[in-house]
């Protein structure tokens, strides 16, 4: 070995003591490696090494590293992904160099190859690009509208990025979904970037403080609790976000918070605020024990809506009675915000139709009344209903074929 890093640093100025990783191709899959490190990739290991990076838990031995799975275990596939094709493989003793995009799957394994590390800016792959980026843009000589900013001018960024992630959310895992997160990650970043300029904290803090959260709050995982249903680890959940939120230092008091909503955010949206705060009663027992009560409650927020004699008494009532029925969604564990988002969707798409209907009748909308446009509406239900049944005829044959 000291013959081979030797060889390194004299014909590629790589010195061990500045920072080289060493892995073999078979457990290359599971390992942490970096490219902003060089990477000197051995011989295939003699089998005496399972190829973890870390013990293993409680049986969990994934084949990939969590974080890169997606892109199966095979070694140059793997670092095909986190390196460029052209990024160069050094070749040791007398074999001739190459890249990733020309290195033949045989040599790896057969022979000692050097990959220089990434540049900083080129570590896209890696957990360390992105915080490099943001400490970059924030330099004295970086981006002149990033260096103005803090936490609260980024505050709106962060809810805009939220948004967007939920609503890519409805299609699933898309291309477009790993694009949305990783605008919402780089809000993260930042704010610990910000911190970290403050020195109050930076992201390792970030790190260190939700898998802390999340273990404490899983002890039927990486403790002794037993949980065998999902109501069971809500439960206990809640248990110990209240004993957390008991143990927290005290905080401003506000007159009509009780402590049980402690810690909820204000500037969550309504409906998930309303949720929320409906949960955590229910969690301590304040709950209708069945749907029929809510039903009951909601029918008499209705009553008490028409009964109101001005716009304040209308304005209260509307909202007790949004309220109970967001009770009704979380009963039927719906949730509200995008159920309505789905709803608005569908609202919006049969209206469409009703535009493309009155455009092909040669009339104005807005000239109809409203039996008219019910009869538009009704024909952009009924060609829902013919374009559904179509599809559910397609998905049948295409099933068919398949079996």
């Amino acid at each position: 070995m000291s013959e081979l890093l030797g060889e390194i640093e004299r014909r590629h100025a790589v010195r061990a003591a500045d920072g080289l990783q060493i892995v073999a191709p078979d457990t290359m899959a599971k390992r942490p490696f970096d490219p902003g490190m060089a990477l000197l990739i051995l011989p295939a290991s003699d089998g005496t090494s399972d190829g973890t990076a870390a013990p293993v838990v409680e049986g969990f031995d994934p084949a990939v590293l969590p974080g890169r799975a997606a892109h199966g275990s095979d070694p140059l596939t793997l670092l095909r992904h986190l390196y460029p094709a052209e990024h160069p493989v050094l070749a040791l003793g007398d074999a001739a160099d190459a890249t990733l995009a020309t290195l033949e799957p045989g040599r790896l394994g057969r022979e000692p190859l050097l990959l220089p590390a990434l540049s900083a800016v080129d570590t896209w792959a890696s957990p360390h690009g992105l915080p490099w980026l943001a400490a970059r843009l924030r330099a004295p000589d970086g981006c002149p509208w990033d260096r103005e900013q803090d936490h609260l001018t980024l505050r709106k960024f962060l809810i805009e990025e939220t948004y967007e992630v939920y609503d890519a959310l409805e299609n699933g895992s898309t291309p477009q979904l790993a694009e949305e997160l990783g605008d919402l990650l780089l809000q993260i970043v930042l704010h610990a970037q910000y911190g970290a300029e403050a020195g109050v904290f930076d992201l390792t803090d970030v790190y260190r403080s939700i898998i802390a959260k999340i273990v404490r709050r899983h002890p039927h995982v990486f403790g002794d609790v037993e949980a065998d249903t999902a109501a069971e680890v809500i439960r206990n959940w809640e248990n110990i976000k209240a004993t957390e939120r008991a143990d927290a230092p005290a905080k401003p008091i506000e007159r009509d918070m009780p402590a049980a909503f402690a810690g909820l955010s204000k500037a969550l949206p309504a409906l998930a605020y309303a949720n929320e705060m409906q949960e955590r009663a229910a969690s301590l027992g304040y709950d209708w024990p069945d749907l029929e009560g809510v039903i009951d409650k909601i029918e008499e927020e209705a009553v008490e809506l028409l009964s109101a004699t001005d716009q304040r008494g209308r304005n209260e009532e509307f909202g007790d009675l949004l309220f109970v029925v967001v009770n009704l969604g979380r009963k039927l564990a719906i949730d509200p915000e995008a159920s309505l988002r789905a709803a608005s969707r569908k609202f919006a798409a049969r209206f469409a139709k009703v535009e493309r209907f009155a455009l092909a009748d040669e009339v104005e909308l807005r000239a109809l009344g409203l039996d008219e446009l019910d009869a538009l509406w009704q024909r952009a239900k009924a060609q829902e209903r013919e374009e559904s049944a179509a599809a559910d005829a397609m998905a049948g044959s295409a099933t068919g074929s398949a079996a």
